[in-house]
């Protein structure tokens, strides 16, 4: 197979998993996720092989353990796939390698230092996390998971670990934005991710001053 027919592959697979989502992950947000992945992809100088950025951008939340019930069962299936449709073992623990470690929480535990195609598909993912989009979907999962919607009497956390973090009892979907959403912007890994993610902040910060406006009953 060219490239073209293994990347329809990886995107089939990643559809098959996704398509049921029911938390502002599904295969919409996979295939946002490759769009801006994409899209830096031919906007950065330093160079990055494509099949590795857009296959880990496919396949990025296949193994989530906040969304599968057996990550390292999920972990093996995806090797296989990967080994299955030809992808050599280093390819296949690139992709893993990345898939494994971009996300959120992985930064309150030990982070290690992305190659640069995972750089992307992190900021790709985070870019699909902020703006209008990134509202929608923090409400959807907070929906999805019975969040309070706001508590003024429960403030934002500013230091916890991945398993505080990951523990909703005291959070609510507005806190979400502080503990984490309004923190991605300054966290992008690229140039192009960083002029991205202006706007999309603004646009949070515009929502939030409405909501805490509508929120108090103020004219």
């Amino acid at each position: 197979m060219n490239n073209s027919q293994v990347l329809n592959q990886v995107r089939f697979f990643a559809q098959q998993k996704m398509q049921n989502d029911q938390t502002g992950h599904g295969f919409d947000h996979i295939l946002r996720v490759v769009k801006n992945a994409s899209y830096i992809l031919e906007h950065e100088s330093q160079p990055a092989d494509p099949m590795i950025t857009l296959t880990a951008a496919y396949l990025h939340d296949i193994a989530d353990d906040k969304l599968v019930a057996d990550p390292q069962q999920s972990e093996q299936q995806l090797q296989q796939f990967l080994t299955k449709i030809g992808f050599s073992a280093e390819q296949n623990k690139q992709i893993l390698l990345i898939t494994h470690n971009m996300s959120f929480s992985k930064s309150l535990e030990k982070p290690i230092s992305l190659p640069f195609c995972g750089q992307i598909v992190q900021d790709a993912d985070r870019l699909d996390a902020i703006g209008a989009i990134g509202i929608v979907r923090a409400v959807y999962y907070g929906g999805a998971h019975q969040e309070t919607i706001y508590d003024p009497a429960i403030a934002p956390r500013s230091e916890f670990s991945k398993a505080e973090y990951r523990d909703l009892t005291h959070e609510t979907i507005i806190n979400h934005f502080y503990e984490k959403l309004l923190k991605l912007a300054k966290m992008m890994n690229t140039a192009t991710a960083k002029q991205l993610a202006h706007q999309r902040q603004q646009f949070m910060l515009n929502f939030l001053a409405e909501f805490q406006t509508e929120w108090q009953g103020k004219k």
